[in-house]
């Protein structure tokens, strides 16, 4: 994208003040929920996203064919196909083949990565490549952001805007609670559907409509929804008309790189004028402010979480802050000042923040998020220093349960009724914060190469006044369709060879346990088919199954059945709970261990679940 030229954010906040200065339970809708509290809890039915898609405008490659790239040595690529947003192709990428592909478009079969358009020259119907990626670079999972069965509310929860994307995301329209300038609002996007809608595939959820929405009701200011907006600029410029009876537009998406740069086109065709196009700032470096006559449009960014930020930015003005601790290590964003999304906890001296890394394009990074701390531009390190949190709302604090998640752990606090903020930073992440006194709670899953669960682990990073209580046991096995015929793990063993299969990404504890297996049954990994395709998430492997981009995959059982797969299991996999000594008699605690003991999970338990195990 060629920006006109990036302004600082205090520019832009003050062409839009300038501009605004001229001018018992029921059921409610996703427009009427914020400030209500939820009688019932929010459990996602699908997986967000539902497909692997590409992060960014490109080419979907086989990431191998790329390895010899260089920026004086690029390697040629026949391009056999183009992919939109909310579309898809039924050819098969093969060595020496890639497909054009837009943000947000499904990843095709056959491809790996995909590589930046920055880094690409077309050559007729080939297309150089100046830069190698590896696999998985710039590609969003299936299930990356939201697993199906997930708790995403829970009961006598007061909703705020920021709730609003994930629960939007997974379909919900009209949920159950207890009891009590004019703006015009368009979300652009080809792959957009709204929430009431039937998921189809290679569509999302409409997202944004709903969280700027609820900051405008936030706000007290009234709105007019004028719908979804295609990716053409017909559709665009005749909603902007119907639009010119309010004081302000909002419109999210429709700024990035690409086909789907159309807003500042239409804002000039319809007499307007463009005011900033590009903000020296991560995220929202693409958003757009503009006037039509005497009327404000901006141009918000698609991603979620950089679309609220930016709003928040620019038209609250005097918002809630708080002083807290950054925890992890974080390198920011050269050149830009960032506005850093984070998590708040009680920590051992004061409030703590923890990063919510997932990315802009991720839901759940609003819901995580309790706020954002601005990391001047040229700051390239954060760690352990106090920052004032803008704050997006109220703080939701309860346990600190940092580790591994699993829905397990959301089905034990909603039905002990306990409340707790997870932050999700993975086992060994869990690990750090009981060591550093961050965590109530860690849930890990660690397997070493002699085939324990995480007692070794915690003799490796030297974990002391802690102990380790039994959770729970999640069954892994392999996932295929009926049709392949496939009776035993004897029978697939012999067909292995013959068939596609997806791989997890290296270090996962379902990667361990494949090669473990492949070695016991003296099966050549090199001679699979797909060995190095990888999947971030289980959702991911039993998506990629079910859409037949492989025939077989390795996962849990609760997503082979979600799936309605085949499933022969190979092995149990032990979620254990690390807690800190000095937490165990803590009233929640208790009652969390209790809850563990005795509910039904949608996983087997031992006999001695709750119980600990080892002490360290």
């Amino acid at each position: 994208m060629r920006y006109l030229e990036l302004c600082t954010i205090d520019h832009a906040k003050e062409v839009v003040r300038t501009l605004l200065n001229e001018l018992s339970t029921e059921e409610v809708s996703l427009f009427e929920l914020p400030g209500r509290m939820l009688a019932e809890d929010i459990v996602s039915n699908v997986d967000v996203p539902p497909f692997d898609r590409s992060r960014m405008d490109g080419y979907a490659v086989r990431a191998k064919d790329t390895y010899e790239a260089e920026e004086d040595k690029p390697v040629a690529l026949e391009i056999i196909d183009k992919i939109r947003a909310g579309g898809n192709s039924d050819l098969e990428i093969a060595s020496g083949q890639c497909m054009e592909i837009a943000t947000g478009a499904p990843l095709p079969k056959g491809a790996d990565a995909v590589v930046m358009v920055e880094f690409a020259e077309i050559n007729g119907n080939s297309v150089k490549l100046y830069k190698a990626v590896s696999p998985h670079e710039n590609i969003q999972p299936c299930g990356n952001d939201i697993m199906v069965g997930e708790l995403i509310m829970r009961k006598n929860t007061v909703i705020s805007p920021r709730d609003i994307g994930a629960i939007s995301a997974v379909g919900k329209n009209k949920l159950k609670v207890f009891k009590n300038p004019s703006i015009g609002l368009l979300s652009t996007g080809n792959e957009l559907i709204n929430p009431d809608e039937k998921l189809e595939h290679y569509k999302i959820y409409d997202v944004n409509t709903y969280t700027i929405a609820s900051s405008i009701l936030e706000k007290g200011w009234n709105f007019n929804f004028y719908g979804i907006v295609r990716d053409n600029k017909e559709d665009l410029m005749e909603k902007l008309k119907k639009a010119m009876n309010e004081d302000v537009i909002l419109l999210s998406g429709g700024t990035s790189a690409g086909v789907g740069d159309l807003t500042s086109t239409a804002i000039e065709e319809l007499g307007g004028e463009i005011l900033v196009h590009g903000i020296k700032i991560k995220p929202g470096k693409p958003t757009i402010i503009g006037r039509i006559g005497k009327k404000l449009v901006v141009g918000l960014p698609g991603y979620p979480t950089s679309c609220l930020t930016i709003f928040d930015v620019l038209f609250n003005e005097k918002g809630k802050t708080m002083r807290a601790q950054v925890y992890n290590r974080y390198m920011s964003a050269k050149g830009r000042e960032e506005y850093l999304p984070v998590s708040i906890i009680r920590g051992k001296d004061g409030y703590g923040a923890y990063p919510v890394l997932k990315g802009s394009e991720a839901i759940t990074s609003l819901t995580y998020a309790d706020g954002y701390i601005i990391i001047p531009e040229n700051k390239e390190i954060v760690e352990d220093e106090i920052f004032d949190v803008h704050m997006f709302g109220d703080i939701r604090i309860g346990l600190n349960i940092i580790g591994s998640h699993c829905v397990g752990i959301d089905r034990i606090l909603r039905k002990g009724q306990i409340l707790a903020r997870t932050v999700n930073t993975g086992s060994l992440g869990g690990i750090m914060a009981v060591k550093r006194k961050e965590a109530d709670i860690a849930g890990i899953h660690l397997l070493d190469n002699n085939g324990e669960y995480n007692i070794s682990y915690l003799k490796k990073y030297n974990v002391s006044d802690a102990v380790l209580v039994r959770g729970y046991i999640r069954e892994q096995g392999f996932m295929f369709k009926k049709e392949l015929g496939i009776k035993s793990i004897d029978d697939l063993i012999e067909k292995i060879r013959d068939y596609r299969i997806i791989n997890r990404n290296k270090g996962s504890g379902t990667r361990i346990l494949f090669d473990k297996f492949l070695k016991e049954n003296d099966v050549d990994k090199n001679s699979l088919n797909g060995y190095d395709i990888e999947a971030k998430t289980h959702s991911a492997v039993g998506a990629a199954v079910s859409m037949g981009k492989a025939q077989i995959g390795l996962g849990i059982s609760t997503i082979s059945d979600h799936y309605n797969l085949e499933f022969i299991p190979i092995a149990d996999e032990y979620y254990d709970l690390l807690i800190p000594k000095e937490k165990l008699y803590d009233e929640d605690i208790i009652k969390f261990i209790e809850t563990l003991k005795k509910e039904e999970l949608p996983f087997k338990k031992s006999k001695d679940a709750g119980k600990i195990i080892y002490e360290c």
